[in-house]
């Protein structure tokens, strides 16, 4: 066992990454999954949930919070890792194609759900959701990625969150700020998280990052004792999130429709 232990640590630490940070993805997608489950029945008419306010809503915003600020620890992990190699001048294009190939995915989310669900039935599709808001943060947050940045990240984070609670109570009869947080009237917002607040949350992410990660190194006491099988499971989970992201809700779909609950 110990033995065992060993080397899951020197794995991780030839990796460069905080298994913590897996883990609590991780979790994050398995949420996401039983989310999209409940959403599914949802819309096959199984249950009766009122999935866009309420307890529903707010445990769906509780899971994209998650998953940004997980998103700004991260990068603060990679600009970390980066400087100290000397490579932290190179970043900005990894960071903008990256930010870029997940929006793009985001766009190919938003026509699949319209060729789907709105053009079908009417009954909204993905205009802007987390795929669009992680890759826009991906690609906007490398300017506040420096230490000495910290308090104007947080300062302006939480005044994008702020400001966002009132922009998201507006309705325009254009859609062109929609991405920003202004909702379209008589049109369905599902999956919903415009930059008007959640790029804010990115934000506090990254602070969260320099907090706790300082200098790139864990500033708390956490034992990799703890890194046992049911947790690197959840790493595993963690590691391959966008890949879970995109592959779940055929699955989901694919199991109901073959089980005869509900229909396309």
């Amino acid at each position: 066992m110990e033995l065992q232990m060993e080397q899951v640590k020197q794995v991780s630490i030839k990796a460069g990454r905080y298994w913590e940070v897996d883990v609590f993805r991780g979790l994050a997608i398995i949420l996401m999954v039983f989310y999209h489950l409940i959403w599914d029945l949802n819309y096959f008419g199984v249950v009766e949930l009122n999935m866009i306010r309420g307890p529903w809503n707010w445990f769906a915003r509780g899971i994209a919070t998650m998953f940004l600020t997980t998103m700004g620890l991260s990068l603060v992990l990679s600009y970390n890792r980066a400087r100290d190699k000397g490579d932290a001048g190179t970043l900005f294009p990894k960071f903008f194609w990256r930010g870029a190939r997940i929006f793009g995915l985001g766009m190919l989310i938003t026509a699949a759900t319209y060729l789907f669900l709105d053009f079908r039935g009417g009954r909204g599709f993905v205009i802007f959701g987390i795929l669009h808001i992680i890759g826009f943060s991906i690609m906007a947050a490398y300017p506040f990625l420096p230490y000495r940045r910290r308090w104007f990240s947080l300062a302006l984070g939480l005044l994008i969150v702020a400001v966002g609670f009132y922009i998201g109570r507006l309705v325009s009869p254009s859609p062109w700020l929609i991405w920003l947080g202004v909702k379209q009237a008589s049109r369905l917002m599902v999956d919903y998280f415009p930059v008007l607040p959640w790029f804010g949350v990115a934000l506090l992410g990254i602070v969260l990052g320099h907090t706790l990660y300082s200098g790139g190194i864990r500033r708390f006491s956490l034992s990799d004792d703890f890194y046992l099988r049911p947790v690197r499971g959840l790493a595993f989970l963690g590691r391959h999130a966008l890949l879970i992201y995109l592959i779940h809700q055929p699955i989901l779909l694919g199991t109901l429709l073959l089980l005869g609950i509900g229909a396309l």
